[in-house]
């Protein structure tokens, strides 16, 4: 690979002025210039420098200073509304825990802060008078497409097991490969995410499960992947034993997710996590294997899987929304849609249509056509809303105060009766009308009554 210019942004040029103007060493560090390699825009701009955090502080003394990680030299300066994190050349001290150093130790050389660091793509430093520093030889694996450690695998792995799952995660995201030495590693070590803590691997495996490589990588490295979603490993190598499927179950949801053309991560985690409950409902008989009732069981496994990995609520809810809906016959007819709108947003609707399609696709080649109701059912949505139907309580033309005013009390019985007219408007039999809807209340009121 021929010198690469960086074109760096205007604060980050301006933070290395400032640092040589105090004496200092600086350059922009890793994932930055990675991806500038790459061709790709960089989230974030990182700076090492030969200066202390003390020092460093007082060179932006001007500006707002966060103290993100002063412990280990980190400080994040807001330059021009850009946080920029600015490191100290440092030597890590002995790992104890798989994860942090136990004492860090600042140097004066670059070279000693590259050599700690974990892949060789992102073991890069880049001044724009002095070009870039590569000591591992970063730009020939970015130019061969590899992640590989800096320095030897296993040392990297037993510093911090965090490193065994940002290996594949950078590895999908990029759609590298891993190095044969690298790799081994991963496999062996795997075990050491059991000291990291569930939210630093939700957020790498958030990352991992949207990358251009996630494929190839979720079925490369199952193994990795049951060390933190035990369920999805049990659905390795599960036979379905059924003519509508010629793939294991795991096998099955990967291609689910290959076909998957969204981005978004509600979407990709259901369709991966769509038959997580298969291996534990399977019966067989003379027709082959079943797996009854394996919607409902996902549901719950998602659900505790989930809830391990601290996903917030929001997404948690939905995904697992979706795996309980991902099975479920929905007739492209308006009753059944309706009922559908009633009990899910229309985005997780289409969210739902996507992961029922991936779902499909991934079937055997003789049963992989996704039904024409996966289509019609999006269309027929939008017809119902913009005929602007009732599909709550709240668009509901009677509410608890009208059936108060009838004479009935508050209660679960007064719940009841508002949400079978709504069932009964939503099923067409009656129309959203206050008059009909107080006639039928006040029948059903009397039938009540009747029954005392």
């Amino acid at each position: 690979m021929q010198n690469v210019m960086i074109q760096l942004p205007s604060a980050v040029s301006a933070a290395l002025e400032r640092l040589e103007r105090a004496g200092f060493d600086a350059y922009a560090v890793g994932g930055c210039v990675r991806d500038s390699i790459i061709g790709r825009t960089p989230n974030d701009w990182d700076i090492t420098t030969s200066a202390r955090p003390e020092e460093t502080a007082a060179v932006f003394s001007d500006l707002r200073t966060i103290e993100t990680g002063i412990k280990h030299g980190t400080l994040t300066v807001l330059y021009d509304g850009m946080p920029l994190e600015i490191t100290t050349y440092r030597l890590d001290g002995e790992y104890t825990d798989n994860r942090h150093p136990v004492e860090v130790t600042f140097s004066d050389r670059v070279e000693d802060d590259l050599a700690r660091r974990d892949f060789t793509v992102n073991a890069m430093a880049y001044h724009p008078k002095r070009g870039i520093v590569d000591l591992f030889g970063g730009k020939e694996d970015i130019s061969r497409r590899v992640i590989a450690c800096v320095g030897e695998p296993e040392m990297r792995f037993y510093e911090d097991g965090l490193r065994i799952l940002r290996a594949i995660r950078f590895a999908a995201v990029l759609d590298f490969s891993i190095d044969p030495a690298t790799a081994e590693a991963v496999h062996k070590l795997s075990h050491l995410l059991e000291n990291i803590a569930a939210e630093r691997i939700r957020e790498e495996f958030c990352k991992l499960i949207r990358g251009k490589g996630a494929v190839r990588i979720l079925r490369e490295f199952s193994d990795v992947i049951a060390q933190f979603m035990p369920e999805m490993g049990q659905c390795v190598g599960f036979l379905q034993n059924t003519k509508y499927h010629c793939y294991d179950v795991y096998e099955h949801s990967i291609r689910a997710l290959e076909f998957c053309k969204s981005d978004d991560l509600i979407t990709r985690l259901a369709v991966f996590l769509h038959d997580v409950g298969k291996p534990h409902c399977y019966t067989e008989d003379a027709e082959g294997g079943h797996f009854k009732g394996h919607g409902p069981l996902g549901t719950e496994i998602c659900d505790r899987l989930m809830r391990d990995l601290r996903f917030d609520n929001d997404t948690r809810w939905r995904v697992v929304r979706l795996v309980e809906y991902h099975d479920r016959e929905i007739p492209a007819e308006e009753r059944s849609v309706k009922r559908l709108m009633r009990n899910m947003s229309d985005e997780d609707i289409l969210r739902l249509m996507e992961v029922k399609r991936c779902d499909r696709l991934a079937h055997a080649p003789a049963y992989c056509t996704p039904p024409p109701e996966l289509e019609q059912i999006p269309t027929l949505m939008r017809a119902i809303r913009e005929a602007d139907a009732c599909l709550s309580l709240k668009t509901l033309k009677i509410g608890g105060a009208d059936l108060i005013a009838m004479g009935m009390k508050p209660g679960k019985e007064l719940g009841a009766i508002l949400d079978g007219l709504l069932e009964r408007v939503i099923d067409g039999e009656i129309p959203n009308d206050r008059a009909v809807l107080e006639r039928e209340a006040r029948a059903l009121l009397r039938d009540k009554d009747a029954c005392k």
